[in-house]
């Protein structure tokens, strides 16, 4: 069975267990109409039903042990619904469904909701496999099986059933260790969506690299920069690192010329310990990006295991330092002479946070 207080934090997502407390949020989900996506599934349809399913229905699964039904909230307000349902104890497995509301899609909640449901529950052993199952027509959740880091198994003719008659159901599948960050397909936070190089991407980091002073001032592979180097990053060398160890463009939701990268690099697994760095292009600074995007990192790298992250800075950058406290790292000390710069080498601050330290 379930944990019956089981609770899970992602980047910007709280899953947890509904409760009385929540009558108020139900209440409007249910004025709204969107009770049907919004919340689980037999969830009333009518304000006067609230009370007793917060009360005993919506804990019906979790009591039957085939399952559990978690509110999906964001900065307070329940925005959707995720469960896990026919589960078989002996077999470790479980199969995952949720709902976002109309008003709060778009934004990568499900996505997030789901990787980080499945990511903890086959993290720790409590299961095996989970099963997610879509629509074959339905675009945007095999988008969101995908991002989350499940595998396509195959297609069940038929199998689902609509107002609109009979549906062909594409299975995804996510076994114990075949996702150890869900960073393979990228990562969303507000404002960003955190994704692997592409070929297009050459132009905007040309123009970001060349005649940018504050590049070429701390990134020492920028001298001489071209277009050739730069196809060759998007296309190949940004790919060369693997799930964890890799580098992942920093693209605006909406819309516009690359943002900066973020890195993983550094990896001990041992120790639990690994580094992040940064980039910002010039034409997207001072708007929060590298502050936003290494906060949605380091959540991820938490939730898949590390117990540190850290990153380094050198001394003289103090905007770069300025991101690091902001997002919530600590100032160790002095490591000296620890990072490459054009023209030589310089000391560089080293800044980390431990796992449980960011809200």
């Amino acid at each position: 069975m379930f944990d019956e207080r089981l609770t899970i934090n992602t980047e910007r997502l709280v899953l947890r267990p509904f409760g009385p407390g929540d009558a108020g949020q139900v209440r409007a989900i249910i004025a709204e109409g969107a009770h049907s996506t919004a919340l689980p599934p037999g969830a009333p349809g009518h304000p006067l039903g609230i009370a007793q399913w917060l009360s005993q229905g919506v804990h019906d699964l979790w009591r039957s042990g085939q399952g559990v039904h978690l509110a999906m909230e964001a900065r307070g307000a329940v925005v959707g619904a995720i469960s896990l349902f026919k589960t078989q104890w002996g077999s470790g497995t479980s199969e995952v469904g949720y709902g976002v509301h109309p008003a709060h899609r778009r934004r990568g909640y499900a996505t997030e909701a789901v990787r980080g449901l499945a990511g903890r529950l086959l993290g720790e052993g409590v299961l095996r496999r989970i099963e997610l199952r879509a629509n074959a027509d339905n675009v945007a959740s095999i988008r969101v099986a995908e991002k989350a880091g499940f595998t396509r198994e195959g297609l069940l003719r038929g199998a689902g059933f609509e107002d609109d008659g009979p549906h062909d159901l594409v299975v995804f599948g996510m076994l114990r260790g075949d996702s150890r960050t869900g960073m393979e397909h990228g990562l969303e936070s507000d404002r960003l969506i955190l994704r692997r190089f592409v070929r297009r991407d050459a132009f905007d980091l040309l123009a970001a690299v060349r005649d940018d002073a504050e590049i070429a001032r701390w990134m020492p592979w920028a001298n001489g920069y071209t277009l050739e180097r730069a196809i060759d990053w998007c296309t190949r060398i940004a790919h060369s690192g693997g799930s964890v160890l890799g580098n992942f463009a920093l693209e605006p939701r909406e819309g516009g010329r690359l943002a900066g990268a973020i890195g993983v690099q550094r990896e001990d697994h041992e120790r639990g310990d690994v580094e992040v760095g940064y980039w910002i292009s010039p034409w997207a600074r001072r708007q929060g990006y590298a502050v936003e995007a290494t906060r949605t990192v380091t959540a991820q790298l938490f939730e898949v295991g590390f117990h540190r992250v850290h990153l380094l800075v050198a001394t003289g950058n103090h905007a770069s330092q300025a991101v690091a406290r902001r997002a919530g790292f600590i100032e160790e000390g002095i490591l000296r002479q620890a990072l490459p710069v054009p023209g030589g080498r310089a000391d560089a601050v080293l800044f980390s946070v431990l796992n449980g330290e960011i809200s």
